[in-house]
Formats: C-alpha cells, sequence, structure tokens
C-alpha cells in the first residue's frame, strides 16, 4: 500500500471514529426537568425550555433516559420528550440518530436523589401500583398550560402532600392515571397532587396536567 493510500485509510478511519462517538443533537418540545441522575426520583438540575436544543451524549440500553448536555449544565432527561431532526423522538429511533448506549455509573446517594425518596426510588417500587404516566409521548402542542394565580401556587405550596413517582417524566400535557389521588384547590375548579418530587396542577375533568409548580 503507497503512503498517499495509508494516509487517506487512517484519515477514513479517524473521521469514523469520530462519527461513531458524535453527539446527538435534539431539541426538547416541552418545558423538560434536567434531573442529577437517570429517574423520576432524582433532583430536578435545571429545567429545558420547550424548544431549546441539547446534546444527547447517549441513552440508557432498557430505559428512556438520556444523558443530555444544555448549556454548560449535564444532566440526565427523558429522551421521550427530546425530537431529532427526522420529527420523531431520540428514543423511537435509536440506529436511524446514531444514539450510543450509555450506563449510570454515579452513586444514588441523598445529595441526588429528592429528599425522602430514597426508599421509594431504590425499593422495588419504582413507578408504584399507581402506574406510568399515562401522557407518554404526546405531540408538540399537547396540553394546555395555564399560568396558576398566586392564590394557587401559594395553597399548593403551604399544602404539600405524600408524593408518588411515576414511570416516567412529568410534563405539561401529561395525564395522571386514576389510582393518582388529586386534592381540590379551594374556590378552584383545578385539583393538584405532588409527582415525581414537583406539586402539579390538574386539570379534573381530563386529569391532564396543566401546570408544574416550581
Amino acid at each position: 500500500m503507497s503512503v498517499k493510500s495509508s494516509v487517506a485509510l487512517a484519515a477514513t478511519c479517524l473521521v469514523f471514529a469520530a462519527s461513531a462517538h458524535a453527539q446527538t443533537s435534539a431539541v426538547a418540545w416541552t418545558d423538560l426537568n434536567l434531573r442529577a441522575g437517570p429517574g423520576p426520583g432524582f433532583a430536578v438540575l435545571e429545567v429545558i425550555p420547550a424548544q431549546a436544543a441539547v446534546q444527547v451524549d447517549g441513552c440508557l440500553e432498557a430505559a428512556d433516559w438520556c444523558r443530555v448536555t444544555h448549556g454548560a449544565t449535564q444532566g440526565w432527561a427523558s429522551g421521550t420528550y427530546l425530537t431529532g431532526d427526522k420529527g420523531t423522538t431520540i428514543v423511537e429511533d435509536r440506529t436511524a440518530y446514531q444514539v450510543t448506549t450509555v450506563t449510570y455509573d454515579g452513586q444514588r446517594d441523598e445529595a441526588a436523589l429528592v429528599v425522602g425518596t430514597v426508599g421509594a426510588i431504590l425499593g422495588a417500587a419504582v413507578g408504584g401500583p399507581v402506574g406510568a404516566l399515562a401522557g407518554g409521548a404526546l405531540g408538540a402542542g399537547t396540553g394546555r398550560a395555564i399560568a396558576p394565580d398566586a392564590t394557587v401556587v401559594t395553597y399548593v405550596r403551604s399544602n404539600p402532600v405524600d408524593p408518588v413517582y411515576l414511570d416516567g417524566e412529568v410534563v405539561v400535557g401529561a395525564g395522571l392515571p386514576d389510582t393518582v389521588t388529586l386534592r381540590d384547590i379551594p374556590e378552584s375548579e383545578l385539583s393538584y397532587t405532588y409527582v415525581n418530587g414537583l406539586p402539579v396542577i390538574v386539570e379534573r375533568t381530563d386529569r391532564r396536567v396543566v401546570a408544574i409548580v416550581r
């Protein structure tokens, strides 16, 4: 093999290796929690705004949680709500998006977990008997977000209830299963509960999340 051919082959190999480890670009089509670990019980580091771009380092093989970078912050987000340039979610077609499989090597300690959820997250009842969030991969624009007034927000924050932890991320538009108990808000047609460590305001009729109190 000539020197020129060897150089060309080496360059090709380098390009291939770089592309194999390249990050995947994606967009969050709803406000999405960036968590300290791959699961609903990990603390929220920040919120990725709707339509904001992220870089996907890779996703867990047996779950829809992906390690992503948003700005200067790296964390974990639900790949169900990350859309690629093909118009589908990152976890719908991992091969087409060349999504790398990654593992979670961090320690599930109290610093990373939402306070008081260690037992629930580490135990067999992840998601619990209430099942998964019913919303699934709702289409962009599904779910009517509202801006709750100060009275409602104050009441929800001042009257916390035991949280439920469901398999899936809590987002505006997601439906809650009937097994999740909703609490009435005085002088309001809305209800509330705490899901995956966050207070959520819910429409009573269709049980869909219309606001998340952060």
